[in-house]
């Protein structure tokens, strides 16, 4: 048994304030938006190369202490310590011991992409033996199956690898699609991506699944064409690497970009206008995926 106790403050006052509550004792804390779930929740975070957003104007506070003696005048304490005279209220109340380790993987069931796809966490048998099965396991990296846009891109592998293409996966997080664009037939598959997390995640699951990809740093040079190129990230990021992913398709290739709301695609179509013509292939749940293709030589 824990006791959390959570109380409000400005956003000048919150880091301070973990870090106080920390030095008391805390065993750990959290800051979320004291407006959330109301007209007032304030996004905190947005696409890479946007402004950073300031922490909510009003943020509650949440530590969790061992049961004790004076956990008012300890709170009171880190207050005083980070300049906030009067201590605000605070909400106290009992954490009973779980397991977290089931109750986190009661959240994660089978996923099923279509007639051919299921993504499997590994504590789970494949509901359909006949179809292609990706073990998977939340993680670091981003990539469970679960997002709109992984969907999207996973259906697209489903109907453009027929056997022995060469595959990019830019931008590869956990190695989800390249892992599938592998079980699906592909006969090579390179994974990039920018978080070192991200790669190591890739390589264990690519073993877990008994196939085999290349993965590469986005720091290393990336010079090849590829029968297939697929990037899942954001409108930014994307528009930017207009010049390298389109330099990336092979003649009679064809390229799928997601990680698109339905209101950014003409953005990165515009984008991607003086190397290849995109058009919306599919959209889901307010995302896009964006498509096109090379001409032969």
């Amino acid at each position: 048994m824990w006791i959390s106790a959570a109380l409000e403050t400005d956003a000048e006052h919150a880091e301070a304030l973990s870090e106080a509550l920390l030095g008391q004792g805390a065993l750990s804390v959290s800051v979320e938006d004291a407006d959330a779930g109301t007209e007032r929740e304030t996004p905190q975070f947005g696409e890479p190369g946007s402004a950073a957003a300031p922490l909510w104007a009003t943020s509650r506070v949440i530590a969790l202490f061992e049961p004790g003696d004076a956990l008012q005048e300890r709170i009171a304490m880190a207050c005083r310590e980070v300049g906030i005279l009067e201590t605000p209220e605070v909400e106290f109340s009992e954490v009973a011991e779980e397991n977290w380790v089931q109750l986190t993987q009661s959240q994660f069931e089978p996923i099923r992409i279509n007639e051919r796809l299921w993504i499997v966490p590994s504590w789970h048998s494949a509901p359909d033996p006949n179809a292609i099965c990706l073990e998977l396991d939340p993680g670091m990296a981003f990539g469970t199956g679960s997002h709109p846009t992984t969907r999207l891109c996973l259906d697209w592998l489903c109907a453009n690898i027929a056997g022995h293409e060469s595959v990019l996966d830019y931008g590869c997080g956990s190695g989800i699609l390249g892992i599938a664009a592998a079980k699906l037939g592909a006969g090579s598959v390179l994974g990039v991506d920018i978080d070192d997390n991200a790669l190591v995640a890739a390589r264990d699951n690519a073993v877990r699944n008994g196939v085999h990809i290349e993965l590469r740093h986005t720091r290393e040079s990336l010079t090849e064409t590829f029968d297939r190129v697929v990037a899942n990230i954001l409108t930014n990021p994307l528009c930017v690497m207009a010049p390298l992913l389109s330099g990336r398709v092979a003649a009679s290739g064809r390229i799928a970009l997601s990680g698109v709301l339905e209101t950014q695609a003409q953005q990165v179509i515009d984008a991607y206008a003086p190397w290849l013509d995109l058009h919306v292939g599919a959209a889901h749940e307010g995302w896009v995926r964006l498509e096109g293709s090379r001409p032969p030589c």
